[in-house]
């Protein structure tokens, strides 16, 4: 994925306040995922994949530094 450069020109096509904040979201989830090492669009293609059907307690699971691709073993301590 492309790095977004931040200047006032990118923010003109947001379409509205709400638009805005949707767009800061996404922003902030592929940011954290390169952080972290992840490949961004592998990443939100998986939780975009898994999410509709992922229990609402268990949502912490899908983010970036909790996150493990579908079909990897889940490591826990012994």
């Amino acid at each position: 994925m492309r790095p977004i450069g931040v200047g006032r020109r990118n923010w003109l096509f947001a379409g509205s306040d709400a638009g805005g904040e949707t767009l800061a979201r996404a922003m902030t989830l592929i940011e954290t995922a390169k952080m972290k090492g992840l490949d961004p669009q592998a990443y939100l293609a998986d939780v975009l994949d898994r999410i509709h059907d992922h229990k609402i307690n268990r949502l912490a699971e899908l983010l970036p530094w909790n996150w493990e691709p579908a079909g990897q073993p889940h490591s826990e301590a012994a």
